[in-house]
Protein backbone atom coordinates (compact mmCIF):
# COMPACT_ATOMS: atom_id res chain seq x y z
CA UNK A 1 0.00 0.00 0.00
CA UNK A 2 3.07 2.59 0.80
CA UNK A 3 4.15 1.85 -2.90
CA UNK A 4 0.89 2.65 -3.85
CA UNK A 5 0.95 5.96 -2.37
CA UNK A 6 4.24 7.25 -3.44
CA UNK A 7 3.66 6.26 -7.19
CA UNK A 8 1.78 9.39 -8.10
CA UNK A 9 4.68 11.73 -5.97
CA UNK A 10 7.42 9.65 -8.86
CA UNK A 11 5.38 10.56 -11.74
CA UNK A 12 5.17 13.97 -10.60
CA UNK A 13 8.91 14.46 -10.11
CA UNK A 14 9.33 12.73 -13.33
CA UNK A 15 7.64 15.32 -15.34
CA UNK A 16 9.42 18.35 -13.91
CA UNK A 17 12.37 16.68 -15.04
CA UNK A 18 10.86 16.75 -19.06
CA UNK A 19 12.67 18.91 -21.11
CA UNK A 20 10.92 22.05 -21.68
CA UNK A 21 8.24 22.69 -24.59
CA UNK A 22 9.88 24.85 -27.66
CA UNK A 23 7.46 27.16 -29.26
CA UNK A 24 8.34 29.86 -31.34
CA UNK A 25 5.86 32.96 -31.82
CA UNK A 26 6.30 35.74 -34.44
CA UNK A 27 4.32 38.85 -33.77
CA UNK A 28 4.81 41.82 -36.31
CA UNK A 29 2.60 44.64 -34.83
CA UNK A 30 1.37 46.08 -31.69
CA UNK A 31 -1.69 44.13 -31.78
CA UNK A 32 0.03 40.38 -32.45
CA UNK A 33 2.38 41.68 -29.61
CA UNK A 34 -0.68 41.88 -26.74
CA UNK A 35 -1.97 39.16 -28.19
CA UNK A 36 1.02 36.95 -27.70
CA UNK A 37 1.57 37.91 -24.43
CA UNK A 38 -1.46 37.06 -23.48
CA UNK A 39 -1.28 33.36 -25.21
CA UNK A 40 2.38 33.01 -23.55
CA UNK A 41 1.12 33.84 -19.67
CA UNK A 42 -2.47 31.52 -20.65
CA UNK A 43 0.33 28.68 -22.25
CA UNK A 44 2.48 28.85 -19.01
CA UNK A 45 -0.53 28.61 -16.46
CA UNK A 46 -1.96 25.79 -18.17
CA UNK A 47 0.98 23.42 -19.39
CA UNK A 48 1.97 20.20 -17.19
CA UNK A 49 5.83 21.19 -19.00
CA UNK A 50 7.77 24.06 -18.78
CA UNK A 51 7.86 26.26 -21.61
CA UNK A 52 10.62 28.09 -23.67
CA UNK A 53 9.25 30.89 -26.19
CA UNK A 54 11.72 32.31 -28.90
CA UNK A 55 10.97 34.37 -31.96
CA UNK A 56 10.06 37.95 -32.98
CA UNK A 57 8.81 40.01 -29.66
CA UNK A 58 7.52 43.33 -28.46
CA UNK A 59 7.25 44.58 -25.20
CA UNK A 60 4.62 43.19 -23.89
CA UNK A 61 6.05 39.67 -25.16
CA UNK A 62 9.42 39.95 -24.23
CA UNK A 63 7.82 41.09 -20.68
CA UNK A 64 5.93 37.56 -20.48
CA UNK A 65 9.61 35.97 -21.26
CA UNK A 66 9.87 35.24 -25.05
CA UNK A 67 13.21 35.64 -26.44
CA UNK A 68 13.27 38.08 -29.41
CA UNK A 69 15.81 36.76 -32.42
CA UNK A 70 15.02 40.65 -33.90
CA UNK A 71 13.18 43.83 -33.19
CA UNK A 72 9.47 43.63 -34.11
CA UNK A 73 9.42 47.09 -35.86
CA UNK A 74 11.34 45.57 -38.28
CA UNK A 75 8.66 43.17 -39.51
CA UNK A 76 6.00 46.28 -39.07
CA UNK A 77 5.47 46.78 -42.61
CA UNK A 78 2.26 47.81 -44.29
CA UNK A 79 0.89 49.14 -47.37
CA UNK A 80 1.61 47.79 -51.10
CA UNK A 81 4.75 49.50 -51.91
CA UNK A 82 6.89 49.63 -48.53
CA UNK A 83 7.19 45.53 -48.34
CA UNK A 84 8.58 45.54 -51.63
CA UNK A 85 11.55 48.02 -50.29
CA UNK A 86 12.16 45.99 -47.60
CA UNK A 87 11.91 42.75 -49.00
CA UNK A 88 15.53 41.20 -48.86
CA UNK A 89 15.33 42.17 -45.44
CA UNK A 90 12.30 40.41 -44.97
CA UNK A 91 13.86 37.50 -47.03
CA UNK A 92 16.42 37.19 -44.77
CA UNK A 93 14.65 37.36 -41.28
CA UNK A 94 12.73 34.26 -42.49
CA UNK A 95 15.42 32.87 -43.90
CA UNK A 96 16.86 32.96 -40.08
CA UNK A 97 13.89 32.30 -38.49
CA UNK A 98 13.62 28.80 -40.53
CA UNK A 99 17.00 27.84 -40.30
CA UNK A 100 16.78 28.59 -35.70
CA UNK A 101 13.48 26.98 -35.34
CA UNK A 102 14.46 24.17 -37.32
CA UNK A 103 18.04 23.76 -35.45
CA UNK A 104 16.50 24.28 -31.90
CA UNK A 105 14.00 21.31 -33.33
CA UNK A 106 10.40 23.46 -31.65
CA UNK A 107 7.67 21.74 -30.30
CA UNK A 108 5.54 24.20 -32.24
CA UNK A 109 5.37 27.44 -34.19
CA UNK A 110 2.82 29.93 -34.18
CA UNK A 111 2.59 32.96 -36.34
CA UNK A 112 0.33 36.00 -34.69
CA UNK A 113 -1.51 37.84 -37.75
CA UNK A 114 0.98 39.47 -40.67
CA UNK A 115 -0.19 36.83 -42.62
CA UNK A 116 2.59 37.75 -45.57
CA UNK A 117 5.18 36.60 -43.71
CA UNK A 118 3.83 34.11 -41.53
CA UNK A 119 1.86 31.67 -43.45
CA UNK A 120 4.79 31.19 -45.68
CA UNK A 121 7.45 30.48 -42.61
CA UNK A 122 4.69 28.07 -41.52
CA UNK A 123 4.54 26.68 -45.01
CA UNK A 124 8.43 25.57 -45.40
CA UNK A 125 8.67 24.39 -41.55
CA UNK A 126 5.83 22.48 -41.32
CA UNK A 127 6.89 20.41 -44.78
CA UNK A 128 9.73 19.63 -42.23
CA UNK A 129 7.84 18.45 -39.59
CA UNK A 130 7.08 20.90 -37.29
CA UNK A 131 3.90 21.46 -35.85
CA UNK A 132 2.19 25.19 -36.65
CA UNK A 133 -0.45 27.31 -35.80
CA UNK A 134 -1.72 30.59 -36.89
CA UNK A 135 -3.46 33.22 -34.73
CA UNK A 136 -5.84 35.70 -36.53
CA UNK A 137 -7.52 34.45 -39.59
CA UNK A 138 -6.40 36.63 -42.97
CA UNK A 139 -9.39 38.19 -44.38
CA UNK A 140 -9.34 35.13 -46.51
CA UNK A 141 -13.68 34.94 -46.79
CA UNK A 142 -13.82 38.20 -47.60
CA UNK A 143 -11.11 38.53 -50.78
CA UNK A 144 -8.17 36.00 -52.21
CA UNK A 145 -9.97 32.89 -51.30
CA UNK A 146 -7.43 31.00 -53.27
CA UNK A 147 -5.34 31.65 -50.30
CA UNK A 148 -7.23 28.80 -48.46
CA UNK A 149 -5.49 26.45 -50.00
CA UNK A 150 -1.53 28.08 -48.96
CA UNK A 151 -3.64 27.80 -45.58
CA UNK A 152 -4.43 24.45 -45.24
CA UNK A 153 -1.00 23.28 -46.50
CA UNK A 154 0.80 25.50 -43.85
CA UNK A 155 -1.40 24.88 -41.00
CA UNK A 156 -1.99 22.55 -38.36
CA UNK A 157 -4.45 24.75 -36.29
CA UNK A 158 -6.17 28.09 -37.00
CA UNK A 159 -6.70 30.48 -34.31
CA UNK A 160 -9.73 32.27 -35.34
CA UNK A 161 -10.86 35.37 -33.36
CA UNK A 162 -14.66 35.50 -34.90
CA UNK A 163 -17.72 32.59 -35.27
CA UNK A 164 -18.26 33.85 -38.98
CA UNK A 165 -14.17 32.85 -39.62
CA UNK A 166 -15.13 29.63 -37.63
CA UNK A 167 -17.45 28.08 -40.06
CA UNK A 168 -15.44 29.32 -43.27
CA UNK A 169 -12.38 27.48 -42.15
CA UNK A 170 -14.32 24.21 -41.18
CA UNK A 171 -16.16 24.13 -44.64
CA UNK A 172 -12.34 24.28 -46.35
CA UNK A 173 -11.21 21.34 -44.19
CA UNK A 174 -8.75 23.60 -42.14
CA UNK A 175 -8.52 22.54 -38.13
CA UNK A 176 -9.79 25.78 -36.31
CA UNK A 177 -10.65 26.94 -33.17
CA UNK A 178 -12.65 30.23 -32.78
CA UNK A 179 -11.38 31.80 -29.45
CA UNK A 180 -13.04 35.09 -29.45
CA UNK A 181 -12.20 38.39 -29.26
CA UNK A 182 -9.61 39.61 -26.01
CA UNK A 183 -10.85 43.08 -26.65
CA UNK A 184 -14.27 41.67 -25.58
CA UNK A 185 -13.01 39.96 -22.96
CA UNK A 186 -11.34 43.65 -21.44
CA UNK A 187 -14.37 45.71 -22.23
CA UNK A 188 -17.14 45.93 -19.63
CA UNK A 189 -20.79 44.44 -21.01
CA UNK A 190 -21.80 47.89 -19.54
CA UNK A 191 -20.41 50.91 -20.63
CA UNK A 192 -19.64 53.96 -17.99
CA UNK A 193 -21.05 56.96 -20.36
CA UNK A 194 -20.70 59.35 -17.07
CA UNK A 195 -17.23 58.53 -16.39
CA UNK A 196 -15.86 58.53 -20.09
CA UNK A 197 -17.44 61.92 -20.42
CA UNK A 198 -15.53 63.48 -16.54
CA UNK A 199 -12.52 62.15 -18.17
CA UNK A 200 -12.89 64.49 -21.48
CA UNK A 201 -14.38 67.14 -19.04
CA UNK A 202 -17.85 67.21 -20.69
CA UNK A 203 -21.43 67.35 -19.29
CA UNK A 204 -23.76 64.74 -19.57
CA UNK A 205 -26.32 66.92 -21.55
CA UNK A 206 -23.81 67.74 -24.31
CA UNK A 207 -24.83 66.00 -27.74
CA UNK A 208 -21.47 64.39 -28.68
CA UNK A 209 -20.01 62.73 -31.83
CA UNK A 210 -17.04 60.73 -31.89
CA UNK A 211 -15.09 61.19 -35.42
CA UNK A 212 -12.55 58.62 -36.41
CA UNK A 213 -11.00 59.35 -40.04
CA UNK A 214 -8.84 56.61 -39.92
CA UNK A 215 -5.11 55.77 -38.60
CA UNK A 216 -3.34 55.86 -41.91
CA UNK A 217 -2.16 59.19 -43.66
CA UNK A 218 -3.97 58.24 -46.65
CA UNK A 219 -7.15 57.72 -45.05
CA UNK A 220 -7.21 61.12 -43.00
CA UNK A 221 -6.44 62.54 -46.32
CA UNK A 222 -9.66 60.60 -47.87
CA UNK A 223 -12.43 60.71 -45.17
CA UNK A 224 -11.84 64.19 -43.13
CA UNK A 225 -13.24 66.23 -45.48
CA UNK A 226 -16.23 64.82 -46.12
CA UNK A 227 -16.50 63.95 -42.37
CA UNK A 228 -16.05 68.03 -41.64
CA UNK A 229 -19.07 68.89 -43.98
CA UNK A 230 -20.71 66.48 -42.47
CA UNK A 231 -20.00 68.02 -39.29
CA UNK A 232 -21.29 71.48 -40.86
CA UNK A 233 -24.59 69.68 -42.22
CA UNK A 234 -25.11 68.11 -39.01
CA UNK A 235 -24.53 71.50 -36.39
CA UNK A 236 -27.50 72.93 -38.61
CA UNK A 237 -29.81 70.77 -37.00
CA UNK A 238 -28.21 70.55 -33.55
CA UNK A 239 -26.15 73.42 -32.97
CA UNK A 240 -24.91 72.58 -29.82
CA UNK A 241 -23.22 69.31 -30.73
CA UNK A 242 -19.48 68.92 -29.40
CA UNK A 243 -17.31 66.76 -31.84
CA UNK A 244 -14.67 64.72 -31.06
CA UNK A 245 -11.98 63.44 -33.30
CA UNK A 246 -8.97 61.12 -31.71
CA UNK A 247 -5.76 60.88 -33.00
CA UNK A 248 -4.23 57.19 -33.61
CA UNK A 249 -0.56 58.70 -33.30
CA UNK A 250 1.70 61.71 -33.01
CA UNK A 251 1.82 61.74 -36.95
CA UNK A 252 -1.66 61.44 -37.03
CA UNK A 253 -2.25 64.38 -34.53
CA UNK A 254 0.10 67.07 -36.43
CA UNK A 255 -1.69 66.37 -39.75
CA UNK A 256 -5.14 66.64 -37.61
CA UNK A 257 -3.61 69.70 -36.73
CA UNK A 258 -2.58 71.24 -39.36
CA UNK A 259 -5.63 70.12 -41.32
CA UNK A 260 -8.33 71.56 -39.20
CA UNK A 261 -6.00 75.19 -38.11
CA UNK A 262 -8.40 77.59 -40.62
CA UNK A 263 -11.74 75.44 -39.39
CA UNK A 264 -14.01 76.88 -36.58
CA UNK A 265 -16.08 73.96 -36.11
CA UNK A 266 -16.61 73.09 -32.05
CA UNK A 267 -13.83 70.04 -32.54
CA UNK A 268 -11.98 68.84 -29.67
CA UNK A 269 -9.02 67.16 -31.05
CA UNK A 270 -7.61 64.19 -28.86
CA UNK A 271 -4.11 62.75 -28.90
CA UNK A 272 -5.14 59.05 -28.58
CA UNK A 273 -8.11 58.27 -26.09
CA UNK A 274 -10.15 56.80 -29.01
CA UNK A 275 -11.69 54.29 -26.39
CA UNK A 276 -12.92 57.20 -24.36
CA UNK A 277 -14.20 59.33 -27.02
CA UNK A 278 -16.40 56.56 -28.58
CA UNK A 279 -17.64 55.92 -24.89
CA UNK A 280 -18.50 59.26 -24.04
CA UNK A 281 -20.26 59.66 -27.53
CA UNK A 282 -24.31 59.81 -28.64
CA UNK A 283 -23.11 58.44 -32.10
CA UNK A 284 -19.88 57.77 -34.08
CA UNK A 285 -18.81 58.40 -37.92
CA UNK A 286 -15.56 56.43 -38.38
CA UNK A 287 -13.72 55.11 -41.47
CA UNK A 288 -14.07 51.04 -41.59
CA UNK A 289 -11.32 49.07 -39.59
CA UNK A 290 -10.93 47.31 -36.44
CA UNK A 291 -12.11 50.28 -34.43
CA UNK A 292 -15.50 49.11 -35.65
CA UNK A 293 -15.18 46.59 -33.23
CA UNK A 294 -14.22 48.34 -30.43
CA UNK A 295 -17.49 50.97 -31.24
CA UNK A 296 -19.73 47.68 -31.44
CA UNK A 297 -18.40 46.36 -27.72
CA UNK A 298 -18.83 49.99 -26.66
CA UNK A 299 -22.46 49.47 -27.51
CA UNK A 300 -22.42 52.59 -30.03
CA UNK A 301 -24.30 53.61 -33.00
CA UNK A 302 -22.19 54.29 -35.59
CA UNK A 303 -22.36 55.20 -39.35
CA UNK A 304 -19.21 53.74 -41.18
CA UNK A 305 -17.90 55.00 -44.13
CA UNK A 306 -15.15 54.19 -46.62
CA UNK A 307 -13.47 55.83 -49.74
CA UNK A 308 -10.05 54.59 -51.57
CA UNK A 309 -8.30 55.48 -55.17
CA UNK A 310 -10.59 54.94 -57.86
CA UNK A 311 -8.19 51.79 -59.18
CA UNK A 312 -8.21 50.34 -55.86
CA UNK A 313 -12.09 50.65 -55.56
CA UNK A 314 -12.32 48.78 -58.85
CA UNK A 315 -9.96 46.30 -57.92
CA UNK A 316 -11.14 45.47 -54.41
CA UNK A 317 -15.03 45.10 -55.94
CA UNK A 318 -13.97 42.25 -58.52
CA UNK A 319 -12.19 40.76 -55.67
CA UNK A 320 -14.32 40.89 -52.57
CA UNK A 321 -16.37 38.19 -51.48
CA UNK A 322 -18.69 39.47 -48.68
CA UNK A 323 -21.26 41.72 -48.75
CA UNK A 324 -20.37 43.98 -45.78
CA UNK A 325 -17.20 45.39 -45.04
CA UNK A 326 -17.58 46.54 -41.35
CA UNK A 327 -16.87 43.43 -38.69
CA UNK A 328 -20.37 44.43 -36.48
CA UNK A 329 -22.24 43.90 -39.47
CA UNK A 330 -19.71 40.64 -40.24
CA UNK A 331 -20.02 39.41 -37.09
CA UNK A 332 -23.94 39.79 -37.12
CA UNK A 333 -24.02 38.38 -40.65
CA UNK A 334 -26.55 41.72 -41.43
CA UNK A 335 -26.95 45.02 -41.75
CA UNK A 336 -27.10 46.57 -38.54
CA UNK A 337 -25.16 49.65 -39.00
CA UNK A 338 -25.04 51.78 -42.37
CA UNK A 339 -21.92 51.23 -45.02
CA UNK A 340 -21.04 53.79 -47.13
CA UNK A 341 -18.81 53.58 -49.47
CA UNK A 342 -16.79 55.96 -52.57
CA UNK A 343 -19.24 58.45 -54.08
CA UNK A 344 -21.64 57.87 -50.95
CA UNK A 345 -19.44 59.35 -48.42
CA UNK A 346 -20.68 62.77 -48.56
CA UNK A 347 -22.67 64.96 -46.02
CA UNK A 348 -25.83 64.64 -47.07
CA UNK A 349 -25.84 61.02 -46.82
CA UNK A 350 -23.90 60.22 -43.86
CA UNK A 351 -25.54 63.36 -41.98
CA UNK A 352 -29.29 62.38 -41.94
CA UNK A 353 -28.17 58.58 -41.00
CA UNK A 354 -26.46 60.53 -38.19
CA UNK A 355 -29.19 62.30 -37.05
CA UNK A 356 -31.38 59.54 -36.96
CA UNK A 357 -28.94 57.78 -34.17
CA UNK A 358 -28.99 60.61 -32.43
CA UNK A 359 -33.28 61.33 -32.56
CA UNK A 360 -34.27 58.27 -32.32
CA UNK A 361 -33.90 56.50 -28.93
CA UNK A 362 -35.66 52.79 -29.28
CA UNK A 363 -33.69 52.25 -32.20
CA UNK A 364 -31.01 53.56 -30.27
CA UNK A 365 -31.70 50.96 -27.42
CA UNK A 366 -32.22 47.83 -29.90
CA UNK A 367 -29.22 48.21 -31.41
CA UNK A 368 -27.27 48.14 -27.92
CA UNK A 369 -29.55 44.81 -27.23
CA UNK A 370 -28.06 43.52 -30.39
CA UNK A 371 -24.14 44.45 -29.81
CA UNK A 372 -24.63 43.29 -25.91
CA UNK A 373 -25.66 40.03 -27.47
CA UNK A 374 -22.73 39.32 -29.71
CA UNK A 375 -20.34 41.21 -27.14
CA UNK A 376 -20.94 38.18 -25.11
CA UNK A 377 -20.98 35.49 -27.91
CA UNK A 378 -17.37 37.18 -28.26
CA UNK A 379 -16.70 36.87 -24.33
CA UNK A 380 -14.48 33.75 -24.33
CA UNK A 381 -11.16 34.20 -22.54
CA UNK A 382 -9.52 34.60 -25.49
CA UNK A 383 -6.36 33.83 -24.26
CA UNK A 384 -7.10 30.60 -22.37
CA UNK A 385 -9.09 29.45 -24.99
CA UNK A 386 -6.01 29.51 -27.39
CA UNK A 387 -3.92 28.00 -24.93
CA UNK A 388 -5.87 25.31 -24.17
CA UNK A 389 -6.00 24.56 -28.15
CA UNK A 390 -2.47 24.77 -28.90
CA UNK A 391 -1.56 22.42 -25.94
CA UNK A 392 -4.30 20.11 -27.50
CA UNK A 393 -2.74 20.23 -30.94
CA UNK A 394 0.50 18.93 -29.08
CA UNK A 395 -1.22 16.56 -27.49
CA UNK A 396 0.75 13.96 -25.69
CA UNK A 397 4.13 15.76 -25.95
CA UNK A 398 2.88 17.99 -23.08
CA UNK A 399 2.04 15.22 -20.65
Amino acid sequence: MAGARKHPKKKKSSNRKQPPLRIGIVAGELSGDILGAGLIDALRQQSPRPLEFVGIAGPRMLAAGCRSLFEMDRLSVMGFVEPFKRLPELLGMRKTLRKYFLEWRADLVIGIDSPDFNLGLELWLRQRGIRTAHYVSPSVWAWRQGRIHKIRQAVDLMLALFPFEEQFYRDHQVPVACVGHPLADQLPLEVDVQAARARLELSDDQFIVAMLPGSRSGEIDLMLEPFLQTAQWLLTHHPDIIFLIPAANAARLQQLQDALRESDLPIRLLDGQSQAAMAAADVVLMTSGTTTLEAMLLKKPMVVAYRMGALTAMLLRRLVKTPFISLPNLIANRALVPELLQEDVRADVLGPLLLERIDNDEQRKQLQHEFLDLHKDLRRDASARAATAVLELLGKNTA
